[in-house]
């Protein structure tokens, strides 16, 4: 896992890179991948690439890892200068708020697959599907740390976030595709901004993003 993790950071930072420049000019995305990977220029989802051919249908269940989670860079320390002394984050704090929102997004992917009749499992086999999931760029615009417990902060969005997901078949280990999305919270208006505000924006992110898998799986699974 920690070998994941290490190569995922990497991976995903280099194709979010690629993205932010790519987004607007999306003829300067490669059509293969290194690793054989096609993209889907008609999709759901920022960017996605997938192996030719490639079929969900067999897929009945679904096993996650953990996920990882990355702030986006110089989070910590742009939030340490801007922020008065009391409401400072510490390193305790972005460990909490990384852990955290793994949770939810182990919470809600699994509900999310539930509700469509796709059990989470811990094991490998012909039908399940293996996803390596990940959060990186995080940006949390007003963060509710125990010390601000008697400060009131009003944000227009709660922030930001950007999921990095590969699929893969759990028996063979064979990467079948791989996906960078990102989304901004934006509710179009000032709200006081809180531990459970923070975590509503996250969950409709999450949740989008969690629909859309099972869309793609029950789309593979239709006649």
């Amino acid at each position: 896992m920690k070998h994941f993790n290490q190569i995922t950071a990497c991976a995903a930072a280099l194709l979010f890179a690629v993205s932010m420049t790519a987004v607007a000019k999306q003829d300067e995305l490669p059509d293969i991948t290194e690793d054989g990977l096609h993209r889907v220029s008609d999709s759901k989802l920022a960017i996605v690439y997938a192996e030719p051919g490639a079929d969900l249908s067999q897929y009945k269940r679904v096993k996650m890892t953990d996920v990882y989670v990355a702030f986006k860079k110089n989070w910590e320390r742009d939030q340490r200068r801007s922020a008065a002394t009391l409401l400072k984050v510490t390193s305790k704090d972005v460990e909490n708020i990384k852990a955290n929102l793994a949770k939810e997004f182990h919470t809600v992917f699994v509900e999310t697959l539930a509700e469509s009749g796709y059990d989470v499992v811990d094991e490998s086999a012909d039908d399940v599907l293996l996803i390596r999931p990940a959060i990186i760029n995080l940006d949390v615009n007003a963060p509710d740390t125990p010390r601000a417990a008697r400060t009131t902060t009003y944000a227009n969005t709660a922030g930001e976030m950007t999921m990095y997901i590969e699929l893969y078949d759990s028996v063979t280990g064979d990467l079948i595709a791989k996906a960078l999305d990102r989304q901004i919270d934006n509710p179009g208006y000032y709200t006081w901004a809180n531990s459970v505000t923070n975590r509503r924006a996250a969950d409709r992110i999450l949740k989008g993003w969690a629909s859309i898998l099972v869309g793609a799986l029950n789309e593979a699974r239709e006649p």
